[in-house]
């Protein structure tokens, strides 16, 4: 029960009922036999999430097996498509070969390493790091002697927003089967994004004032205690320069616990409290995927109490096949948010990256979807935007369709980009009903070719060097 917490963030009185506390258990690869319901399933689905969990992550949670998953239903079900490995997940040849190797080891004829080996062949098929996070985002930092550092576990794409991914916070209560950033949960502490010091951060922020975002992510920020939570965040709060602290997270969904039973989620509020007493925007970037994330009194209450301390909660999430490729899910998830007083804000495309193959939906259909979906909603609901493409050269927002001179077209825009000047300037591209993904679209005109970038240059026509600094809009941000 929550206990000895100022009355603001005691549960409201609309609640019918205050959740019983509940320890967190993981549920992963190794202990998933000891579920019961998990051994009333098809002997082949089993194996399935053997086999796939041995080359991409795997982890859930109670909460999400026994409130979030209708077991009559698998593995239909969307959100055991979210969270349970699917087939589809590896090619055809991959899925056999590690299905032999899993098979040949269970007679204790294939070693652990050779299960690893194969596995990272698998893997670097998978574009683990996409749109230039390893090669064009990482920042440096200046130092006294002149010299510069390489920022390890922090993202410098667009000029005012710098992301940062606490050493801390880079796992979560579950994984996402569709997650673009699967490379964090390998255990491959090369291809990973961590930083231990938030001084680094802080060091940073003195150095590029033209930054006033902050973007804590992971992984999930949110698997910290609130007191190493608060190492990262209360640095900030005296940056001037910086006006609004952003927290990525699936808490809300996968552990809404973190914010009304665990044992510091009173802590944890108030800890918002000072954040937005220093006069900062904090938002909770709820990752929601599926209007039954929010159906429990656990997940509503989550959301309650996160607004009762000043900060906000908005919502994003790709579309993703068998999870949430109908218009109907969106517009219930955007008004179950609403009505709860979150912020409909991000309406993605599965990017380039992982399970990307079966997961992945044509960008006409993404765009079909978000239209059926925006017009069976409110004007609240439509802060909305998608459909949003997070590639190398900006986050791609589809308009629509229309067609020019007789050639059908998509309608686009870039709603962020490393060079500004793109940003909101509509351009066109050849239509294709079975495109998936920014790199495959093909400029309409030699006018539209602009806003179609060499990734082999830096940002926009600057050559890459091993020397070379990063730029935005011109200008170094190595110093």
């Amino acid at each position: 029960m929550v206990q000895n917490t100022p009355a603001r963030h005691q549960p409201r009185t609309t609640d019918t009922k205050t959740p019983t506390p509940e320890r967190y258990r993981a549920i992963t690869r190794g202990n998933i036999n000891k579920l019961e319901v998990w051994n009333k399933l098809e002997p082949e689905l089993r194996e399935v999430t053997e086999v796939v969990s041995a080359v991409l992550p795997f982890k859930t949670n109670e909460y999400v097996v026994n409130h979030l998953i209708d077991w009559d239903r698998v593995p239909a079900d969307p959100v055991f498509q979210l969270t349970f490995p699917q087939k589809g997940m590896l090619d055809e040849d991959d899925y056999d070969s590690m299905l032999a190797l899993t098979r040949s080891a269970r007679l204790g004829n294939t070693s652990r390493q050779e299960i690893e080996a194969e596995a990272d062949r698998i893997r670097a098929k998978l574009n683990p790091h996409p749109s230039g996070q390893l090669t064009h985002n990482v920042p440096t930092i200046a130092l006294p002697d002149g010299s510069v550092r390489r920022v390890p576990g922090m993202q410098h794409k667009y000029a005012e927003t710098v992301l940062f991914f606490p050493s801390h916070g880079q796992t979560c209560h579950a994984y996402c089967t569709f997650c673009f950033r699967w490379a964090q949960f390998i255990g491959k502490p090369d291809i990973q994004f961590a930083n231990r010091e938030a001084a680094d951060l802080v060091t940073y922020l003195h150095q590029h004032p033209e930054v006033t975002d902050v973007l804590i992510t992971g992984g999930d920020p949110m698997v910290m205690t609130t007191k190493v939570l608060a190492k990262y965040l209360e640095p900030i709060l005296d940056i001037d320069t910086v006006d609004t602290i952003r927290i990525g997270t699936k808490s809300v969904s996968y552990w809404p616990q973190r914010y009304v039973t665990d044992n510091d989620a009173d802590e944890l509020l108030r800890l918002f409290d000072r954040v937005v007493a220093a006069g900062k925007h904090l938002s909770i970037m709820g990752h929601y995927c599926h209007p039954n994330e929010l159906r429990t009194e656990l997940a509503q209450q989550a959301v309650r109490r996160i607004r009762t301390t000043g900060a906000n909660v908005r919502m994003q999430s790709p579309m993703v096949r068998n999870v949430n490729d109908n218009a109907d899910a969106w517009a219930r998830l955007w008004r179950e948010g609403v009505k709860l007083g979150a912020i409909p804000y991000y309406f993605f495309v599965e990017r380039d990256t992982g399970a990307k193959r079966y997961f992945e939906i044509p960008l006409a259909k993404c765009w079909d979807v978000f239209r059926d979906a925006y017009q069976q909603v409110s004007g609240m609901a439509r802060t909305v935007r998608g459909p949003s493409m997070s590639a190398f050269p900006g986050k791609c927002h589809i308009l629509g369709v229309t067609e020019i001179a007789g050639q059908k077209a998509f309608v686009l825009e870039f709603l962020q980009a490393r060079d500004p000047a793109l940003v909101r300037r509509p351009f066109f591209a050849k239509y294709d009903e079975n495109i998936t993904w920014y790199d495959e679209l093909e400029p309409l005109s030699e006018h539209d070719r602009a806003f179609f970038p060499d990734k082999e240059h830096q940002v926009w026509g600057q050559p890459t060097t091993e020397s070379a600094p990063l730029t935005l809009q011109g200008r170094s941000i190595t110093a």
